[in-house]
């Protein structure tokens, strides 16, 4: 059993609390003089009582939990100050199977792995297993790479985050002439999505063709730097800005600027033809009916928004890179890291959890669900990446990080 302490006098007879749980959930609690008894949030019911301690400090209470139920996953706590990899291990319970697809999980506390978890397979045509080494699809968790790239440009002079589109493609159609670099960083430029406009039958696209769609699209969703609206289809601009002012390819330029500095040696913005990915992990979509191989789309050789591939390994040292000084300017940094109309930086949301600042960023791909999560006041990330095209795995990221909080 799992005991938590609540302070008495935040126990207040007749009304109810706040309390959260040494493994991670919180919970109103009704209080009844010396009794509380917790009621669970939503669908999540917990058994529990409460009594006064007697080696307990005085004006606390204890809380004893016997089970809770985590959205559709059952986890029997364990006792007070047990093993978080224990409760990790019942969270990713449907992911451990050997023949379905799977997952990988990383915990990084004051720069060091305090736990690593491999579930599943990453191909399910050989069985091979996913390993800490299996590079998955990124998906949109690749944005923090472009911007990165882009604001090494930036830091180089190449580029401000004040130049427009109409000075970089000065055919680009009126509703865009006045978009800024850093309005597209922060998804404020009101470019369409191009995903609709793109046949799902047809041939893959590349950041080359939306930049074609955005130039001659008619007109924006909004002025820009107006609103605030998720775009895909910036991203792929960005890259395409990244190579006209390197001189090299997009993926060049995040090898040899980003990836191989870093020792990022698995990590690949993968072009079909030319690069290839070692250890694989493949996407899938598991149904009731069996598992389906939907590793790529029409949209999936476009690289700006969501075309790196990399692995726990790798992701440890580019998070270790971004707690450390030299990727780019500190100023930049800070801008990064700040949001504006909305949580969104550059490459990132920013918001408050549980009363610290928190980065993170979701991916989801053809095959593929992943979620990053850093908070830099408690040295802690937390990293999923799965080979599944659902379910979204947020939940499962913020329920791991719980356990280390």
């Amino acid at each position: 059993m799992a005991m938590v302490v609540a302070n008495k006098k935040d126990l207040t007879p007749g009304g109810e609390v706040w309390v959260r749980l040494r493994l991670g959930e919180v919970y109103i609690v009704n209080i009844d003089d010396d009794r509380v008894v917790t009621t669970g949030l939503s669908a999540f019911p917990v058994a529990s009582s409460a009594r006064r301690y007697p080696n307990a400090p005085d004006g606390e209470f204890i809380m004893t939990v016997r089970s809770l139920c985590l959205a559709a996953f059952a986890v029997v706590l364990s006792a007070c100050g047990g093993d978080p990899g224990e409760a990790v291990d019942e969270l990713f319970a449907p992911y451990d199977d050997p023949t379905l697809p799977g997952a990988a999980v990383l915990v990084i506390q004051d720069s060091q792995k305090v736990l690593t978890r491999t579930y599943g397979a990453a191909d399910m045509a050989t069985k091979v297993p996913v390993r800490s080494s299996t590079n998955f699809r990124l998906a949109s968790l690749t944005k923090q790479f472009t911007a990165t790239a882009i604001l090494m440009l930036v830091d180089e002079g190449k580029l401000s985050l004040d130049t427009t589109l109409g000075e970089l493609y000065p055919s680009v159609n009126d509703y865009a002439k006045d978009i800024t670099v850093e309005q597209v960083l922060r998804h404020q430029s009101g470019m369409p999505d191009y995903e609709p406009m793109v046949p799902a039958d047809g041939e893959q696209v590349h950041d080359v063709d939306v930049l074609r769609l955005m130039v001659n699209a008619e007109s924006g969703y909004f002025p820009p730097g107006s609103e605030y609206r998720y775009s895909n289809s910036g991203y792929a601009v960005l890259a395409t800005i990244v190579e006209k002012m390197s001189g090299q390819t997009f993926a060049e330029f995040l090898d040899q600027r980003i990836f191989t500095p870093l020792g990022m040696d698995g990590t690949v913005a993968f072009e079909k033809g030319i690069s290839t990915v070692a250890n694989r992990a493949y996407g899938y979509t598991v149904t009731a009916d069996g598992v389906d191989f939907s590793d790529q789309s029409v949209w999936s050789a476009v690289l700006g928004d969501g075309g790196v591939y990399s692995s726990l390994d790798d992701l440890y040292l580019w998070d270790q890179a971004l707690s450390s000084e030299g990727l780019i300017s500190p100023g930049l940094k800070r801008q990064m890291f700040t949001p504006s109309l909305g949580t969104y930086g550059f490459g990132w949301h920013i918001d408050e959890y549980d009363g610290s600042t928190r980065h993170h960023h979701g991916g989801s791909t053809s095959g593929f669900r992943n979620f990053i999560l850093r908070i830099p006041e408690k040295q802690l990330t937390v990293i999923v990446l799965t080979n599944r095209a659902e379910p979204d795995v947020r939940e499962l990221a913020e329920r791991v990080a719980d356990l280390y909080f």
